[in-house]
């Protein structure tokens, strides 16, 4: 892989990155630190990308791992970042809404977070399961789990 080409290669995954470190960073410092590790490993690990499974998958599993290690080493706040990127459209009550969504993301244990980020980024159950390496319907469970645990977070 190029160096120009992987430039692009980031450009256009850098959303879903950007989420699934937003999960696990307690500010914006920590969220650019874990977005430069995970660029760093992509780029170490790419020439290892046998093909077996979609580029989005292994971008998933590179970012999530790099992010659970981190994590692992440095335990984070759970303080609400104080800056989100939102659509230019988004009104204030949607941005409230979204940012105690992250708050809430942000308490779950590690292995939550990671199904329920790939569930907001609208992977299917199979894909979840590729990525994270357990059953379709261990996914379903789990993520309507999930989905119960975040309401009663959220609304008490």
């Amino acid at each position: 892989m190029s160096e120009l080409f992987f430039k692009s290669f980031v450009t256009e995954n850098m959303g879903v990155i950007t989420h699934i470190c937003r999960a696990y960073a307690a500010n914006e410092e920590e969220l650019k630190d874990l977005i430069q590790e995970v660029t760093i490993q992509l780029w170490k690990s790419h020439q290892k990308f046998k093909g077996n499974s979609k580029i989005s998958t292994w971008v998933y599993r590179v970012t999530l791992n790099v992010c659970l290690a981190i994590n692992r080493k440095k335990k984070i706040d759970t303080e609400p970042m104080s800056s989100v990127d939102y659509e230019e459209d988004t009104d204030h009550t949607e941005r409230e809404q979204i940012e105690m969504l992250y708050r809430a993301i942000r308490q779950l244990k590690e292995s939550e977070r990671a199904i329920i980020l790939l569930y907001l980024e609208k992977k299917s159950y199979q894909e979840i399961s590729e990525i994270l390496g357990i059953t379709v319907s261990n996914v379903g469970v789990k993520v309507n789990r999930l989905k119960d645990k975040l309401k009663t977070m959220i609304n008490g």
